[in-house]
């Protein structure tokens, strides 16, 4: 309790000239038919605005340091200032002594209806429930921030991903679909419960092991980083066992596969024949893709 309420210090009492994402938000109408394409544009501004200004952490970054992501929102419908949507976030973080970019969160998420009157003030408490669009754009930033983390740290997210889980709880008294329990086995409540249940730890160790011990010392020795990205899948594979439909599993290889595919695909030549055929086993829904490694 006191270490949440520290937190919660933190944030409020913070610089407000203190930003952590360097998030793109692209809003596409093309399913919509409508004559008044501001109100889509100021969304946008708006939205912006929130994920880029608003202070999450307490962190004063530079620009360079800032977590790079993008948010890519698809109206469905729109009527009376009421949306129908999906959004696809997508977050990167660079790897050491190189100029390569790591993906480490991709997730669509369909259930996004919100209500948006143009240029009203988008409003962060994390403590309460102001609206589905804040509830949304803090929830996912929180994602990013928590999982960016994990990468450079074992459980390093902890303090942000908490933050997470208690914007979905306090979002479910707004009857939006997608952070409840009874909404699917697929969607914010079980994503964000998943991440920080024990039953899934191997999760976080998998995305800390990939990250530090494995794309992070490409530039000393590409054979032991290969090994240690397979090791770092091998820990996340020790879910199958008990869950082998886990929706972390996915969550994963939704951000690694074509990664995966390059780095095996890659120099120095190891026999890892055994280890394509577990990751057939799996995340049978690439199996497309882990064809296409050169064994």
């Amino acid at each position: 309790m006191k270490k949440t309420f520290s937190v919660f210090l933190l944030l409020f009492f913070c610089s407000v000239n203190a930003q952590q994402l360097n998030c793109t938000v692209q809003i596409n109408t093309d399913k919509v038919a409508t004559t008044n394409n501001q109100i889509f544009k100021n969304l946008q501004v708006a939205i912006s605005d929130f994920v880029n200004k608003t202070d999450f952490t307490g962190e004063a970054l530079k620009q360079h340091e800032k977590i790079s992501c993008s948010m890519v929102i698809i109206i469905n419908s729109f009527e009376n200032n009421n949306f129908s949507a999906s959004i696809q976030v997508q977050s990167n973080r660079p790897v050491f002594n190189s100029t390569y970019s790591t993906p480490v969160f991709n997730f669509n998420d369909n259930d996004f209806s919100f209500r948006y009157t143009e240029f009203e003030n988008l409003i962060f408490n994390p403590a309460t429930f102001e609206s589905n669009l804040v509830s949304m754009l803090s929830f996912y930033s929180y994602i990013i921030l928590g999982l960016d983390a994990d990468t450079y740290k074992l459980n390093g997210g902890r303090d942000w991903l908490d933050l997470a889980l208690q914007i979905q709880t306090a979002a479910q008294q707004g009857g939006y679909r997608g952070w409840s329990q009874s909404d699917g086995n697929q969607n914010r409540f079980f994503l964000i419960n998943d991440i920080l249940s024990g039953t899934f730890q191997p999760f976080r160790d998998a995305l800390y092991a990939y990250h530090r011990n494995g794309l992070d010392i490409m530039t000393e020795d590409i054979k032991i980083a290969k090994e240690n990205i397979i090791g770092a899948v091998e820990i996340l594979s020790s879910i199958y066992s008990s869950r082998p439909n886990a929706f972390l599993t996915r969550v994963f290889f939704d951000a690694k596969s074509d990664e995966i595919v390059s780095v095996l695909s890659g120099g120095p030549n190891m026999d890892i024949r055994t280890f394509v055929d577990k990751l057939n086993r799996i995340s049978p829904v690439n199996s497309s893709k882990w064809t296409t490694i050169r064994l």
